[in-house]
């Protein structure tokens, strides 16, 4: 059956009619998961999820769930926004078997994102080690980041969030606040960051001006590193991350405050950096991958960021590395989704974010 979605123009005005887009089929792999997060696929077809309320599970080849959390996950703190994130598998797990986990460390007092790295040995997470705490610690469970993204140079990267109370925090060198840092992936700092050796500056940074970045990845074919950011009422952002660069926030937005007050007069200004697009109103974007799959030769190279406010995904076309429109697809499932993942099989999965959570398969209808 053919799928309506809504197409996008380029100045983020919706068409007003429907159209027809591809006819794809989605099918239930796994339910039973409360809050799941994020998504990874193991060597052989077995899948990871995390569960916000701290569990990481396992997903077998036939989609069912293991019926034991994996063991030794480190314990977090559990709150709101806060629990849980990222799980992410080392490029090298075949002869490494390490996956790494952001999640929120500390107490209602003093919290942020922390990073670590385990050995998945037999179902069970060991030789854990702490490679990364986001400085200062804040009090509040909003505004984590935590979204993972490997680099070709055996770097990564760690997106992290400005706490929602602390937005002026992002635009200070001396912290990890509203920052994307980037790191060894022993934890240690790379040499080359843009920051390192300059007086007063956290030398972790790779980017600033960030308010809460929920999605990123890297493009191994252009080079380029794509995220998105949470906006108040409006101004979520897509944006291209390039080291150094300062991305405005709190200083320009095109973005207002959930009172309605005006968070800054600028949308732009000189030095800082402008995004690819913005949504307004905010769509709440919660997760980005960028599809190189075969069963979908349409997307081919497309970016997908899952949103939790418009329950849907969209789709972000891109055509020589430029931006050729928007389509928003899925809402018919008419739930929140928190991540989309590019499967190794060419399939697209998603998240559903609820109690009851779901991981879904999207295939080509005749399939």
């Amino acid at each position: 059956m053919l799928k309506p979605s809504r197409v996008v123009l380029a100045a983020g005005l919706l068409c007003s009619s429907l159209v027809q887009a591809l006819d794809y089929r989605i099918e239930t792999v796994t339910e039973g998961l409360e809050h799941p997060w994020s998504l990874a696929f193991l060597p052989g077809g077995k899948m990871l999820v995390t569960e916000r309320v701290g569990r990481l599970r396992l997903i077998e080849r036939d989609g069912s769930l293991a019926p034991a959390p994996v063991d030794g996950v480190p314990e977090g703190f559990i709150a709101a926004q806060a629990g849980l994130m990222e799980v992410a598998v080392d490029p090298e797990f075949a002869s490494n078997q390490f996956i790494y986990l952001s999640y929120a460390y500390g107490s209602a007092d003093a919290n942020n994102t922390r990073l670590a790295r385990g050995r998945l040995v037999d179902g069970q997470l060991r030789d854990v080690q702490v490679l990364f705490s986001a400085q200062p610690a804040k009090a509040g469970a909003a505004h984590y980041g935590g979204r993972i993204a490997f680099l070709p140079d055996n770097t990564l990267v760690l997106t992290l969030g400005d706490g929602f109370d602390l937005r002026e925090q992002a635009q200070d060198l001396g912290n990890h606040i509203g920052k994307t840092v980037r790191l060894n992936r022993d934890g240690s700092v790379p040499a080359d960051n843009p920051l390192v050796g300059q007086a007063g500056a956290a030398a972790e940074i790779y980017s600033l001006g960030h308010r809460n970045v929920q999605g990123i990845v890297h493009d191994a074919q252009s080079g380029r590193l794509y995220s998105h950011e949470h906006g108040p009422r409006g101004g979520d952002e897509l944006n291209l991350i390039e080291p150094g660069k300062n991305y405005g926030w709190p200083l320009i937005t095109f973005g207002i405050d959930y009172t309605g007050a005006r968070i800054s007069p600028y949308t732009g200004l000189p030095g800082l950096e402008q995004p690819l697009l913005h949504w307004s109103p905010s769509v709440a974007p919660s997760s980005l991958t960028l599809y190189r799959g075969a069963l979908f030769p349409e997307w081919q190279g497309d970016l997908f960021a899952s949103t939790l406010a418009e329950r849907s995904v969209r789709r972000i076309r891109l055509k020589d590395g430029m931006l050729a429109g928007e389509e928003v697809l899925f809402e018919e499932l008419e739930e929140r989704i928190r991540d989309v993942r590019a499967g190794p099989e060419g399939a697209l999965y998603l998240l559903t974010d609820s109690p009851e959570g779901r991981l879904l398969r999207v295939l080509p209808a005749g399939s």
